[in-house]
């Protein structure tokens, strides 16, 4: 039976990289990209445990095999990796409903990975439940990047709730990206 809990331990911390490192776009075949999705960037423990410590990160065990994980990545952690630099630049200077993102609290999705055995069975949004049961008395919306012709990611967040917030074009490979935002304070 699957569960949906926080990271407590370190070794939980191990099986969300195996798990992530599972779905880079290096360790599996273009049609497996395009078909099942792939994630972007890799973590270290250093850095996932470290973000931990700030919010717990959600994850997914069944048989306490981690088989599903969502980040949760504050501003705190916005210069720790570089390729999201950019985004959290533009994000300073965006405005939601009128209100300078810069001025409201957010986090951002840091990632949101299933295991291949596990997909279809409604996990990803579990573990998006669990985030927002925990997590939605502090901040007002979770924001994530999704690169746009990664459909299975753009689909499910869209299904959970996120909008597009800005689409832009990466400068150094042209690729298209979306900003995607979860209102959690919809009336």
């Amino acid at each position: 039976m699957i569960s949906f809990t926080t990271v407590t331990h370190q070794a939980q911390i191990q099986q969300m990289l195996d798990l992530q490192m599972q779905n880079l776009p290096q360790y599996i075949t273009a049609d497996e990209a395009k078909e099942q999705g792939f994630l972007t960037v890799q973590h270290d423990a250093t850095l996932l445990w470290a973000m931990n410590q700030k919010h717990a990160h959600s994850i997914a065990v069944d048989n306490e095999k981690v088989v599903g994980f969502a980040l949760v990545m504050t501003q705190d952690f916005k210069n720790n990796i570089p390729i999201l630099i950019p985004m959290f630049k533009q994000l300073d200077e965006m405005t939601f409903q009128h209100k300078p993102l810069n001025e409201s609290s957010y986090f951002i999705m840091g990632q949101i990975c299933v295991a291949k055995s596990h997909r279809g069975q409604g996990i990803a949004g579990q573990m998006y439940k669990n985030l927002q049961e925990r997590l939605s008395n502090s901040f007002e919306y979770v924001i994530t990047e999704v690169v746009t012709h990664n459909w299975r990611s753009m689909r499910a967040h869209e299904k959970v709730g996120f909008q597009i917030l800005k689409q832009y074009k990466d400068e150094l490979n042209g690729e298209e990206w979306a900003l995607l935002i979860w209102n959690w304070r919809k009336e």
